[in-house]
């Protein structure tokens, strides 16, 4: 018992200071994409509100309240008839299929469709969990563990063909540029933390700071990139036992499986290859928002979250930072094409749910609103209604043997 109390509390403490951590970077960033769009005349009227605040519109909705049972109730009756091997203990984050149900039903007035396609989004989460454990283990190191994760998940898709491209690049195949080979071409600015200040102070130039509030910048950048690591590590010494525990359950329940635990992607946000990406994506996503025609998304809250968007490319770019930022900038590109599309639904939604939109006219958010997961889960219930359950049970289920043909190779 005491095992488990001193578990349950170093879990709780991971998740609070790996939430400061990226408070920390979220508050330290703010106002500098502030300043950036004051020096520079941006002018985007959509507003990025962030993960929390989809998270807090979709637990808001009569779906929100039904995401939960239904979640569970698919995922041990998948187990049950051996459709997956992921057993989900994820639940806070099962909200992203609530937000993909929510829009649809802002777009429809359908209760039945929204609630069909929750539940399609939660059965291709798992089939999702089941295909990456591979890389996460090989990775990462984490053993049995997945991330069907509704914002981390999808990009796995868009980074297989990806690297499949960059693999048939002539001399672009050849460039190392994970950490270790990084530290080796650059010294001490190939450390992680050195990386960070001198990241720091590239954003803290762009928002055209002072000398003082620069250097404080990158410091504040420099610390997370130190201490998110570090609060991994602390998370992943509390749910080890909680990891294990689950998984000698499941071994007596289903004796002759090979079973996995689905758990958050934040375990992996802390991995240097992960962090560095994210920041140098930073500026990267704020020039995609200006740059590119149509776009009106302004990125802001969810800058902080980036780590969460590209966790799982990083694994199937072994770690290579110029891969997973050019990746990272492709991905995100297209993305705001869709947080774009879907801001008057995340807008209708949010007001539906009783959101404060304080001076905004119109909000979106890159998590989940730029995941690419989100337009066909919307789209086609929009164009072909019910319809398009078939296109999304033949996605389906060419994943299933997708996936099960690749584990028995």
């Amino acid at each position: 018992m005491s095992k488990a109390v001193r578990s349950g509390l170093i879990v709780g403490i991971g998740f609070i200071g790996i939430n400061l951590v990226i408070g920390l970077l979220g508050d330290s960033l703010g106002p500098a994409i502030e300043a950036m769009v004051d020096k520079y005349g941006l002018e985007l009227t959509i507003i990025d509100v962030g993960w929390p605040a989809a998270a807090a519109i979709s637990y808001g909705t009569v779906l929100g309240s039904l995401t939960i049972p239904i979640g569970i109730a698919i995922n041990l009756l998948l187990l049950s008839i051996g459709f997956t091997r992921t057993l989900n203990i994820d639940i806070w984050n099962f909200w992203h299929t609530s937000f993909t149900a929510s829009l649809v039903l802002a777009l429809t007035n359908h209760f039945a469709m929204a609630v069909g396609v929750m539940i399609v989004h939660h059965i291709v989460l798992l089939l999702l969990g089941d295909w990456i454990q591979k890389d996460i283990q090989s990775f990462y190191g984490f053993k049995q563990i997945t991330f069907p994760h509704g914002a981390s998940a999808p990009s796995y898709i868009v980074a297989k063909p990806l690297n499949y491209v960059f693999d048939r690049i002539p001399k672009f195949n050849k460039l190392q540029a994970n950490q270790a080979s990084i530290q080796k071409h650059l010294g001490v600015f190939g450390d992680t933390t050195v990386m960070g200040v001198v990241i720091g102070l590239f954003i803290g130039v762009l928002a055209g700071y002072d000398l003082k509030n620069t250097l404080t910048l990158a410091m504040q950048t420099g610390a997370v990139l130190v201490l998110l690591p570090r609060m991994v590590a602390l998370l992943m010494e509390g749910l080890a036992p909680v990891s294990e525990a689950a998984g000698n359950y499941m071994k007596q329940r289903f004796p002759k499986r090979n079973l996995y635990i689905g758990m958050d992607s934040a375990l992996a946000v802390g991995h240097p290859a992960v962090l560095s990406a994210s920041l140098l994506l930073v500026p990267i996503t704020l020039l995609l928002a200006v740059i590119l025609p149509g776009n009106k998304v302004l990125p802001f809250t969810d800058l902080a979250t980036i780590p969460f968007l590209i966790a799982l490319m990083v694994p199937v770019f072994k770690g290579n930072i110029i891969r997973t930022v050019i990746g990272g900038a492709f991905y995100i590109g297209v993305g705001l094409y869709i947080a774009t599309w879907v801001a008057p639904l995340v807008t209708t939604t949010a007001m539906s749910a009783g959101f404060n939109m304080e001076n905004y006219a119109t909000i979106s958010s890159l998590v989940d609103g730029a995941v690419w997961t989100t337009f066909p889960f919307i789209w086609l219930p929009g164009r072909m209604h019910w319809f398009s359950f078939i296109i999304f049970g033949a996605f389906t289920m060419i994943l299933f043997f997708y996936v099960n043909r690749r584990k028995r190779h």
